[in-house]
């Protein structure tokens, strides 16, 4: 119960088109770790995912809400429903700085596949775009290392204005995620 006095309902993670389970995966303990509990996959130019690494998430897929979807309009409008901002990860001239961005307010983080990032399409969805500053030669850091970052700096800024100390789910949400981690649990 303590776990989920923790989670965060203003916050969450969007995945497009990741084409590594195990990407997806390793996104999902992190997810599970700083107390996101939805998740979105997107995927317009795979097939939807039937599973997942299991030994990069160790389980955490059972404690999550996953909501696949297809097509992104029909993602974009639910997240429009609860996420009034959502930026996408991308190395431009308009992005801002992680470090100045404002976790503390309702928002949604797009990343993007391993081998193109977020596609102009999503990005076109998209209220901003912001960055992980980097003095390397690279530039990019692979997905899930690059949604860690961006995620405990998240949990920093949340944790330092006090989200963490509160129950952060609606009641609603909250009694029907512990009856299914309830059943989850049972079934081993």
């Amino acid at each position: 119960m303590s776990v989920l006095n923790k989670r965060q309902d203003n916050l969450t993670v969007v995945l497009e088109n990741v084409f590594d389970p195990h990407n997806i995966s390793a996104v999902m303990r992190t997810c599970d770790a700083v107390g996101i509990q939805d998740i979105f996959v997107l995927n317009t130019r795979l097939p939807s995912h039937k599973k997942w690494g299991s030994k990069s998430s160790s389980s955490a897929d059972k404690w999550l809400s996953i909501h696949q979807h297809t097509r992104a309009e029909e993602c974009f409008e639910e997240l429009r429903r609860k996420y009034p901002v959502i930026l996408a990860t991308h190395l431009s001239d308009r992005a801002t700085l992680l470090h100045k961005v404002d976790f503390t307010q309702p928002i949604a983080l797009v990343f993007g596949n391993e081998h193109e990032g977020v596609s102009e399409e999503i990005r076109l969805l998209c209220d901003g775009e912001f960055i992980i500053p980097q003095v390397g030669m690279i530039q990019s850091l692979n997905i899930s290392v690059a949604c860690a970052v961006v995620l405990y700096e998240a949990f920093r800024q949340k944790e330092k204005a006090g989200h963490y100390e509160k129950r952060n789910l609606p009641d609603q949400k909250f009694n029907q995620i512990l009856t299914d981690w309830s059943r989850r649990e049972e079934e081993g």
